[in-house]
């Protein structure tokens, strides 16, 4: 393989990389403002902000 291919070859990797970094942070961004609010994205539904300060305190203490 000549050096111009391999130069190439990693030229369009770093550019794959670079649009599967972007391609997941839209995705990321599109998905929390689908499912940031209603919770319809988790199995088991919205969690109330009691259970949530709970499971905080409990973190924080172990």
């Amino acid at each position: 393989m000549y050096a111009s291919e391999l130069e190439l070859w990693v030229r369009y990797d770093e550019l794959r990389r670079q649009a599967d970094r972007s391609r997941l942070a839209r995705q990321a961004v599109e998905g929390s403002k689908d499912t940031a609010r209603s919770g319809s994205g988790e199995p088991e539904g919205r969690v109330r902000a009691a259970r949530a300060r709970r499971g905080r305190v409990r973190r924080a203490t172990a």
